[in-house]
């Protein structure tokens, strides 16, 4: 019954709510006189708040009636909304306080306390018939009174000139208040202009355009510099005067009475300027209107100050919320990447989503973030093209007009730079300022802070991920015991001559593992290595045996390859007489690096550690296995009997580590293609200068690359049986993404496509193999063998894919349902072609 009730009297409440606040809408005097009259300080503040909030963009209130509704948004710090701001709201009056102070040497964000004064409750005020009847005396106390609570800039200055229209009575008035950036830069600004007696806050705010006089300039500008007052009589006949405003308006200024508003220190913070007497236009302001308006402005002055102060605390809390939104942005993410931001990439920041760019890369001691990034200090430039350190071209790359700059240093909590920030243009096409500078100085802080923890969290997982990739090492290798050592230390090692190590036709088919290890043995003997670099010998041999233990037993890229490879790279040392060329050092990397440039190989490439989000992939990058064959070369180096190098120098030492690095690393094809480019060039114009760092550089890399793919120009039974072996761990990564991953596998890692493999070997010779063969061949002749046998291996698998081409013909033929593009699609198998080769190695 009583839900009944409350049911039917909920629509007659809603009417008459509608109609008495229609009914108040109506009687404005009313509603002001009441709400002067009962309000309480609680709703005054409310009020007041209310407004600063309402005019903020980018915030959007809801009261909490509603925060429980269907399309509310979760009140959590995840679904805050980035507020969109402007800096312009940052540049009324004076400059903000520097958002970073200093508390007994630390830096703080806390500022100092400040005390908050009560505010008398609103009074009521009076009808201006009212007040034009009372006495002068009465009438400056009433007016005083109006102004003294009013907090609102805008609002309290169009009450002044009300006022000040009133009590001298004034056609219309005009106030202008100091703007001070720098004291070399201060002018005036129309807060209101042409005001009357009439003229409503609404009509005065919505035709208001911004009207701007420099410091000393005209009438405003001269009262404002000096501080004194001007009654002129005749404004025409005044050369400060300028008429343009009376062209405009259509309006005739006779009489001119401009005052300074001042604050409580005597400081010059506005001008206050009434024109024309009602009543005789010619008549001018008198001294006694001189008294009364100096009178009034002086409680003027103090209430626009507090009014500035109030509103300039509304601004710093503005500005506080917007620090915490953007930590908040920040410290959620995970960030480590140059990106370059317009103003329009956040305007719908709850579905943002950015495909980042690849990561520019700027010398760290040029240019206007160089100069940041090296000395630590803040640069606001006004103007780009006048600064030396600006690069020009930049904006010719992106067909962009950079104006002013300013850029500031990303520091951590140790005070050092760890990266920069940049501005580039302010919309409004100002320069930057000093509050644009303490704002932006703060975000480059929790930008520092930001940044740091990421950095500490990268390392964090850099850390796990090697621990995680040394557990699994260690669980299935293990360096190789002592006695062993000694036991291959005791071996008869034989001639090159008896294990055919100086034959570019080597197979290891007819080898077993200790002859592989003492053929090892050989090659190091052969080059020197041992004697010229002081190397214990049963410490070399069972450093020999841990790195063949260290090498999974997969189908191809095993122990096997690793020793085929460094018979390659030993045969064009000592056959091709590249030795001639090399350096002991270098001599020395290379060949452990052939020995160790597939440790611990897993039987599957770069790309699966990426799509199946490997450990080693969280680790690196790029050339993520070759990295990690590195790591693991370095890890058998530094083990106590493992440590071929400890007798040499230290200076020798890392430059053998850093050459070792580079010669594993050049087993990638990607840098392989990218760097092939350079060599080839040198080698075709003769140009190639091997006392040069450089050019020594990429020899070594071809080197390198020449050796890991020498199963290409073995005899045809060989290179037969080693392409199958391939196949077969290819096909088995391709399972292992059919079945693990859900996804189709390349042709050549397709266990359903091996038909193609005699055309596929044809487009790894011709893409990767015979381009680096015809090159090193230029280079020495004797390096040739390996080109020829290149060469004959491709005629041999061009004749297999010719005849897998009649083949399928045949069967074509045979079965008479083959449609003639089916057949031509199938007879293409013979054709040369390159298609996913890169990565066959």
């Amino acid at each position: 019954m009583t839900e009944g009730a409350d049911t039917e009297k909920s629509p007659s409440l809603s009417e008459e709510y509608e109609r008495m606040e229609k009914w108040l809408d109506e009687h404005p005097e009313f509603t002001h006189d009441y709400f002067a009259r009962k309000a309480k300080r609680s709703m005054v503040d409310g009020w007041l708040i209310a407004q600063a909030l309402a005019h903020s963009p980018g915030l959007n209130l809801q009261s909490d009636n509603n925060s429980s509704g269907s399309n509310s948004r979760n009140n959590s710090g995840a679904n805050t909304p980035v507020r969109k701001i402007s800096a312009q709201e940052f540049d009324r009056g004076d400059p903000l306080n520097p958002i970073l102070s200093t508390v007994d040497g630390t830096p703080t964000f806390i500022g100092p306390s400040t005390s908050s004064t009560s505010l008398n409750s609103a009074k009521y005020r009076r009808p201006r018939t009212e007040l034009r009847a009372l006495d002068e005396k009465q009438l400056m106390y009433e007016l005083v009174i109006d102004i003294c609570n009013d907090l609102d800039v805008t609002s309290l200055c169009h009450k002044i000139l009300q006022n000040v229209c009133i009590l001298l009575n004034a056609d219309r008035c005009s106030l202008f208040l100091v703007h001070k950036r720098q004291s070399e830069d201060r002018y005036l600004e129309a807060k209101l202009f042409d005001v009357s007696a009439d003229t409503t806050l609404e009509e005065v705010s919505e035709n208001r355009e911004a009207i701007r006089i420099p410091w000393g300039t005209g009438i405003i500008g001269y009262v404002a510099e000096t501080g004194e007052a001007l009654n002129i009589p005749d404004a025409y006949k005044d050369p400060r005067f300028n008429d343009e405003i009376d062209l405009q308006m259509n309006y005739r200024t006779h009489s001119i009475l401009s005052m300074p508003i001042k604050d409580c220190e005597g400081q010059v913070i506005g001008v206050a300027q009434a024109i024309n007497r009602i009543g005789t236009k010619d008549e001018p302001f008198t001294s006694h209107d001189e008294k009364v308006f100096a009178s009034y402005l002086a409680f003027c002055g103090i209430g626009l100050k507090n009014a500035q102060l109030y509103e300039k605390s509304l601004l710093e809390n503005r500005r506080n919320q917007v620090l915490l939104d953007l930590a908040r942005v920040i410290f959620e993410g995970i960030f480590s990447h140059v990106f370059d931001l317009e103003n329009t990439d956040f305007d719908n920041s709850d579905t943002f989503n950015r495909e980042w760019p690849a990561e520019p890369r700027f010398p760290i001691h040029i240019g206007i973030s160089g100069f940041t990034a090296t000395t630590g200090e803040v640069l606001n430039i006004p103007s780009a093209y006048e600064d030396k350190r600006f690069d020009p071209s930049v904006d010719a790359e992106t067909n962009f007009k950079t104006k002013s700059i300013l850029c500031m240093p990303i520091k951590n909590a140790q005070g050092k730079v760890i990266g920069v920030t940049q501005l580039v243009n302010k919309l409004d096409g100002s320069v930057f300022n000093k509050n644009d500078e303490n704002l932006f100085e703060a975000f480059a802080i929790f930008c520092g802070m930001g940044i740091n923890n990421t950095q500490m969290y990268e390392t964090a997982c850099k850390a796990m991920a090697k621990q995680r990739i040394a557990l699994e090492c260690l669980s299935y290798h293990a360096s190789a015991p002592a006695d062993e050592a000694h036991r291959l230390k005791n071996m008869v090692i034989q001639s090159s001559q008896h294990y055919k190590l100086l034959d570019y036709s080597f197979s290891d088919f007819t080898l077993d593992d200790d002859d592989t290890l003492k053929a090892s043995i050989r090659m190091f003997i052969d080059l020197n290595l041992l004697e010229r670099f002081r190397i214990n010998y049963e410490t070399f041999c069972r450093w020999l045996m841990s790195v063949k233990k260290n090498y999974r037993n997969v189908t191809y890229h095993n122990w096997r390859h690793a020793f085929n490879v460094a018979q390659t790279m030993f045969c064009m040392l000592k056959s091709g007489q590249m030795d001639n060329i090399l350096t002991d050092a270098e001599r020395l990397a290379l060949m452990v690096a052939c020995l160790c440039h597939d440790l611990d190989h897993r039987g599957t490439n770069n790309q699966f550690q990426i799509q199946t989000m490997s450990p080693l992939a969280d680790l690196y990058s790029t050339s993520t296995l070759e990295h990690h064959h590195f790591d693991q070369c370095i890890m058998i180096l530094s083990t106590k009997g493992n440590d071929i190098l400890c007798n040499v120098r230290q200076d020798e030492y890392e430059d053998v580590i850093q050459l070792l690095e580079n010669a594993i690393l050049a087993t990638d094809l990607a840098l392989y293609f990218k760097h092939r480019g350079e060599f080839f060039h040198l080698v075709q114009h003769k140009e190639a200068d091997w006392d040069r760092d450089r050019d020594r550089d990429l020899l070594r890399s071809m080197m390198m690359t020449a050796s890991d793919v020498s199963a290409i120009t073995k005899p045809w039974e060989v290179q037969k049986k080693v392409a199958d072996l391939i196949a077969s761990e290819f096909f088995e990564q391709g399972d292992m993404e059919k079945t693990q991953l859900k996804i189709k596998p390349s042709d050549m890692m397709d266990r359903d496509k091996k038909d193609k493999l005699p055309v596929m070997q044809v487009g790894f010779i011709d893409t990767i193999c015979m381009p680096v063969y015809q090159a090193i061949a230029k280079i020495s002749p004797r390096l040739a063998p390996l080109m020829e046998g290149c060469k004959r291996n491709r005629h041999n698998w061009l004749s297999m894919a010719e005849q897998k081409n009649k083949q399928l013909a045949d069967e074509c033929n045979r079965e008479n349902d083959c449609k003639d593009d089916e057949s031509t699609s199938n007879c293409d198998v013979g054709k040369t072609n390159s298609v996913d080769v890169s990565e066959s190695s």
